[in-house]
């Protein structure tokens, strides 16, 4: 299956890069583990030449001069000033901050910092919530964020106060490290806390993949512990010791994957081209947006349930830039399969691959997704193959994705149960009768539950005994938290990013905007007797996708101030881009745009057929030809 791609159809020559087929005896690839291979075409090297730079960029010289993430932070951490200056600010993104001010407060900008936590497959232990919520109680702004990527931030925190956070919570047992910046971040994962061999794999990968890509610079216990090791080790470094991962991280193959830098084997001095994501999930459980992942694996089992190895996708991500054709929002492509001894060298191979040819000039375009793009699937699977050292096996045949949020009540499949909370655009905070946050304290205080932040900005007790059913329940709703039956499908289905006032990107409003429209969008459907009509909506400030607009069934996307552009026919399961459908859409002018193509709906789809299929069957074009002579108020459902 290739999943469609929007915008991808010209290929864009990037400067860097050189490229030659070159033969290449089978022999000199090692024989694959399952002792197949994939095809003649296997014996293709692929030899792409490494760019001579005419200048190196600001920001790549930056990481070179930092002295592996130290410079010029620790000095300006050190100053009197509220904030710090713009070299600090881009170092300090590898630490896990932003620094931000509230644009709707004009005079002498007002610095604080977004703290963004390290949380592979979305783990939150009980004693880190804790630590959480008092630390966003007494040094930040009093509410916590679940990011799209399973991680809570923190926002409001006074540079005085930054040190005393993050050592808090490096001595607790968990980290900021790599939460931003050009390496690899959180590793998304399936939110689902089943025990099967398949789910239990990909929570552990997940931690294994995090350990395997973090940061190797003592730059960290340098600035924010003096020098000392944390209190505690990281808690999922420690459940997955038994793999070895250091070692295995330190391995050469003599093929260029590990190079000569004392300290770090794997990112050298100038780390990554650019951020750089990776997602774990099972076969046919789709709830991660998988396809947007620079590498995306999906656990594959035997018939017995016994896990053997990776399906590999690879090139998906969503930023791109307004009125720039060369940025876009794509969809991962199949690369293979890899056997589970194989799967750390492999990845390995990815991550070199991208270091050593994704586009350092032109940091618009340094994603790996674009490589790909530029090079074809076959052409990068060869260049991962050379380094390697054998070929990538055929992706192996699996059920396809399906999407569900985790929501509710299940079980988990040894005894005890968990439940999915749906959380408005991921805020958890107490406000008016509404006190998700403390509910969240008095079930950690009551139960000591473990919890998981779900792609989804939402959150998934687990571990909870049959007999605390009720207790877990009876606490929600003593706090003004709302059962999932009350919750609008819309809504549970919704995402946006923060946005104003805090983000400095944003072009206008997203998180708190979105209730609003999904009020708005609400009406229009029961107007039009649609009301059992379920569709997937995602709202962003600007074009850099963090809420994944561009894999919506329906989606706006910030271009102006209270304007926004429409998106249309991503996958209900999320397995494909939305193609741009209008620029600059007026808030005020919502209703007007979406009844036309409602009515075309009603009028025009296939049985069983979802909103996002019909929009990407019929097209752009024959949209904007039925919206161009429709009477609103002309069409309605049957009722």
């Amino acid at each position: 299956r290739s999943p469609h791609k929007i915008m991808t159809t010209r290929r864009m020559g990037l400067p860097l890069v050189a490229l030659w087929l070159v033969l290449t005896p089978a022999a000199a690839f090692a024989p694959p583990t399952t002792g197949t291979r994939r095809s003649p075409q296997s014996s293709l090297h692929m030899v792409l030449e490494k760019p001579v730079e005419k200048k190196i960029p600001k920001i790549e010289q930056l990481k070179i001069d930092s002295d592996y993430l130290v410079h010029p932070l620790y000095e300006q951490l050190a100053t009197d000033e509220m904030g710090i200056s713009k070299d600090a600010y881009q170092i300090l993104k590898y630490h896990g901050s932003y620094m931000q001010s509230n644009r709707e407060v004009r005079g002498k900008k007002d610095y604080q910092f977004m703290l963004r936590l390290k949380q592979p497959a979305g783990e939150l232990p009980p004693d880190l919530y804790r630590l959480l919520d008092d630390l966003s109680r007494d040094c930040g702004q009093g509410d916590l964020r679940a990011t799209t990527r399973q991680c809570f931030q923190m926002h409001g925190i006074r540079k005085g106060n930054l040190k005393h956070v993050i050592a808090s919570i490096m001595n607790s047992g968990s980290s900021t490290v790599g939460a931003c910046g050009d390496v690899s971040r959180n590793v998304m994962c399936t939110p689902a806390p089943f025990k099967n061999a398949a789910y239990d794999a990909a929570r552990e990968w997940s931690k294994v993949f995090a350990e395997l890509f973090r940061p190797m610079t003592n730059a960290f216990d340098g600035i924010w512990l003096d020098g000392r090791a944390p209190a505690q080790p990281v808690k999922w470094a420690a459940e997955v010791a038994k793999y070895n991962i250091d070692a295995a991280m330190t391995y050469d193959n003599g093929r260029g994957i590990i190079v000569k830098d004392a300290v770090e084997p794997i990112y050298a001095d100038r780390y990554l081209p650019r951020k750089f994501k990776i997602g774990v999930t099972v076969v046919g459980d789709n709830s991660l947006d998988i396809y947007t992942n620079d590498i995306g694996c999906v656990v594959v089992t035997d018939p017995n349930g016994q896990v053997e190895g990776f399906n590999v996708m690879v090139g998906g991500g969503m930023g791109r830039t307004h009125n720039k054709a060369n940025t876009f929002a794509r969809a991962a492509d199949h690369l293979g399969f890899v056997p589970l001894q194989d799967a750390m060298e492999l990845m390995k191979a990815i991550v070199a691959t991208q270091r050593d040819h994704g586009n350092r000039q032109v940091r618009a375009n340094a994603r790996m997704k674009y490589l790909v793009h530029t090079l074809g699937i076959d052409n990068f699977r060869k260049l991962v193959e050379s380094y390697f050292g054998k070929p990538v096996e055929p992706w192996r045949p699996i059920d396809e994705f399906k999407y569900n949020d985790w929501m509710g009540w299940w079980e988990q499949g040894d005894g005890k149960l968990f439940y999915g909370q749906h959380v408005e655009n991921g805020r958890v905070k107490d406000e008016g009768d509404f006190r998700l946050k403390s509910a969240m304290r008095a079930l950690v205080d009551t139960y000591n539950v473990d919890t998981i932040i779900s792609p989804t900005q939402s959150l998934i007790f687990y571990n909870i005994n049959p007999e605390d059913k009720d207790g877990v329940d009876t606490i929600l709703r003593e706090h003004g938290v709302l059962p999932l039956e009350q919750v609008d499908p819309l809504n549970r289905l919704a995402m946006a990013c923060p946005a104003l006032p805090l983000c400095g990107l944003a072009q206008t409003e997203a998180e708190r905007i979105m209730p609003s429209y999904l009020e708005r969008i609400r009406a229009v459907l029961n107007q039009m007797n649609l009301s059992d009509e379920e569709i997937l909506i995602r709202m962003t400030g600007c074009p850099n996708g963090c809420a994944r607009p561009y894999m919506a069934e329906l989606a706006f996307v910030g271009d102006g101030p209270k304007s926004y552009q429409v998106w249309l026919g991503g996958s209900p399961v999320l397995t494909r881009t939305a193609y741009p459908f209008m620029a600059k859409m007026d808030v005020d002018d919502l209703e007007k745009t979406l009844e036309p193509i409602l009515a075309m709906f009603i009028e025009q789809r296939q049985q069983f057929e979802y909103f996002g299929d019909f929009c990407n069957r019929v097209g752009p074009n024959a949209i904007e030809a039925y919206s161009s002579t429709y009477v609103l108020g002309s069409v309605k459902a049957t009722a």
